[in-house]
């Protein structure tokens, strides 16, 4: 019954059972080849905007402390800041390949141990609320696609909108005032409560209820986002004709959605990529509002500090994982429709 998924019959391909012959490793393999150059051109662009923005980081480096001409002349020649930009510009490319992002003067630390041991705090707040509300979008478009104009369609459009439309740290203050200050059902701000034994249950019912608040204001945009876009989808893949085929063979109904489901998903894994990159602007915001002690709170941090040098860590780091993660959302669009690789 090929006609129920709207894609052309697949025939063997002889030498198919090689797995280094595999069209999906070939594609998988193609688009993490392309991700590459992106990844260079974000370190170059990333050391260029740092370059431009203003400020001497020698003066930020030295703090109150007045050097004399010539220890700033010698700082900057052990800097190689005295170097001309393409110079130094190849100098960064080779150490950030080999995984040394610099110096934080300001934390007195290396920029790459300051960013992985904030990455945990990022992921536990970004990919729950990512992956949850977006199966949860999906599940209440696909839900009202199939009851189009009721009133649970009506009701599912308006609040969609209307979380779009929220900006996310005017939400999360509204949050805060209501949930933490007037009501005190949870916490407002920090990852863990300091009173809180370190392991067990009660370290990780502690972080349950400090994940609430901004786990669901940072999510509410996702959940509306794939709400409508699942509805699109599956309203348009319910009006194909291999869909009223399906019928008309007295398939059953839940069979016959389930097989349009399949190609109205699609569209929703391209925004999934999307909202990777979204999402991480976002956490930004959330984590300031929060007190988050992640990626963004280290941004934020880093900015007002004018910390150079973990500013393009993180950029860099940042930048590069949404490249990975489109390259990675397109291998899983081509494993839902194969039809994609021979593009």
């Amino acid at each position: 019954m090929t006609f129920l998924t709207g894609a052309t019959e697949r025939t063997p391909v002889p030498g198919s059972h090689n797995p280094l012959r595999s069209p999906l490793l070939a594609f998988g393999l193609r688009r993490l080849a392309a991700a590459i150059p992106m990844i260079f051109l974000v370190i170059a662009f990333s050391f260029l905007l740092i370059q431009l923005a203003p400020g001497d980081p020698i003066q930020v480096i030295l703090g109150d402390f007045a050097p004399s001409d010539a220890q700033i002349a010698e700082m900057r020649k052990q800097l190689g800041l005295d170097q001309p930009m393409h110079v130094q510009l190849i100098r960064y490319i080779g150490t950030v390949l080999q995984g040394d992002l610099g110096y934080s003067y300001a934390a007195s630390a290396p920029v790459r141990d300051l960013i992985l041991a904030r990455v945990p705090a990022t992921l536990v707040l970004m990919l729950p609320s990512l992956l949850l509300f977006t199966m949860l979008g999906v599940v209440i478009g696909v839900y009202v696609a199939s009851r189009p104009r009721a009133t649970a369609d009506n009701v599912a459009s308006f609040l969609s909108v209307l979380g779009y439309s929220m900006p996310v740290f005017w939400l999360g203050q509204l949050m805060l005032l209501l949930f933490a200050l007037w009501l005190d059902w949870l916490p407002a701000q920090g990852m863990y409560n300091f009173r809180t034994p370190s392991e067990g249950w009660p370290r990780f019912l502690d972080l349950l209820s400090h994940l609430v608040l901004p786990s669901l204001v940072l999510g509410t945009r996702y959940l509306a986002i794939n709400a409508r876009l699942a509805r699109a989808s599956m309203i348009e893949a319910l009006a194909q004709d291999y869909i009223t085929k399906a019928r008309a063979q007295g398939l059953p109904e839940r069979v016959v959605r389930l097989h349009a489901l399949r190609n109205a998903v699609l569209p929703v894994i391209t925004m999934l990529g999307v909202n990777f990159a979204d999402v991480l602007t976002g956490t930004v915001l959330i984590e300031i509002v929060f007190g988050w002690p992640g990626l963004g709170r280290l941004m934020y941090d880093a900015i007002f500090s004018r910390d150079y040098p973990l500013l393009m860590g993180l950029f860099i780091f940042v930048s590069s994982g949404v490249v990975i993660v489109n390259a990675l959302t397109d291998i899983l669009y081509s494993i839902v429709d194969p039809r994609v690789r021979q593009s």
